[in-house]
């Protein structure tokens, strides 16, 4: 869970050093992916009851997931024009 955590930011930094839109975009969408291997990783510990309530992460996960989303689309946009 740590490295997936890790990941987002990390992904999401290098995909910022990049020098075009394309490589920023791929990374985000890395950064995506870990996150999405976050949330399943705390769902199964959920279900491995090393842990009761795991609303608050879940709710931080959505956050992101949608932040995320919205610069991926917003740099979709952008480079369409």
């Amino acid at each position: 869970m740590r490295r997936a955590a890790v990941s987002i930011p990390s992904n999401i930094a290098e995909g910022a050093a990049r020098s075009s839109s394309a490589d920023f975009n791929r990374f985000l969408v890395i950064a995506r992916g870990s996150l999405s291997e976050l949330e399943t990783q705390v769902l199964i510990a959920q279900k491995l009851r090393f842990t009761d309530n795991v609303n608050d992460v879940m709710n931080q996960i959505d956050q992101i997931f949608a932040l995320l989303c919205g610069l991926i689309n917003s740099l979709k946009k952008r480079d369409s024009k």
